[in-house]
């Protein structure tokens, strides 16, 4: 039973390797790893509980069973992260996936001025891809957090940092994603990602970040 199930994970990533784009690496999507896990649980679930004659067969409809839900939820999103990187390409917003969560960080120098909360118009092409995506994908929940560096004071950096990630949703909104998919949230300077200590450490804090989860997980 073991060889059957570890037979079913290389088949199934085998089948589903891709080449990375940006790499050139061969890789198995995350769809594949999930339907490969998928069906191996589907497998061993279906010929515990088959009769002894059965088992192959009950092995065989589990692991089907399993590799779809398995994949289903990575496939979406692997399908959702390759429009926004093929959307956001040379825009200076990184998209990141962890799991079957993606998020996108949007660096303050490109999107909004010094010290303001209204995007900048040369920002607006690159959130209309992200909104077009988002509406497209609309079985996932956004998270909107915004972040500042730790020049000025707290209530100050806090406020801006909420406003920043309030003017972020009412774009998206406006470009058809629906308000009830996504929450915001500012954090101020407490959750930096760089020094405050040099300049490009604060550029790199100013930032608006959106997690992308998927709501049927």
């Amino acid at each position: 039973m073991k060889r059957f199930a570890w037979a079913l994970i290389a088949v199934s990533l085998v089948a589903c390797t891709t080449t990375d784009p940006y790499t050139g690496e061969q890789k198995a999507s995350n769809a594949a790893k999930g339907a490969g896990i998928g069906a191996v649980l589907g497998a061993v679930v279906g010929a515990a509980t088959a009769s002894k004659d059965d088992r192959a067969k009950g092995a065989l409809t589990g692991a089907a069973a399993g590799g779809a839900v398995g994949g289903g939820v990575g496939y979406y999103m692997d399908r959702q992260e390759a429009e926004l990187r093929q959307s956001l390409q040379a825009s200076g917003v990184q998209v990141r996936r962890e799991g079957d969560t993606i998020r996108l960080i949007m660096p303050g120098n490109i999107t909004f001025a010094s010290g303001s909360s209204d995007i900048r118009g040369d920002f607006y092409n690159t959130l209309d891809g992200v909104g077009k995506v988002l509406a497209k994908f609309d079985e996932t929940a956004v998270r909107i957090a915004g972040h500042t560096d730790s020049t000025g004071s707290l209530d100050l950096n806090q406020r801006l940092s909420e406003s920043r990630a309030d003017s972020v949703k009412r774009y998206l909104v406006s470009r058809g994603v629906a308000g009830g998919r996504i929450h915001t949230n500012g954090y101020g300077p407490r959750q930096p990602i760089a020094s405050n200590a040099t300049e490009s450490g604060r550029q790199a804090n100013r930032r608006v970040e959106l997690e992308l989860i998927p709501l049927n997980k």
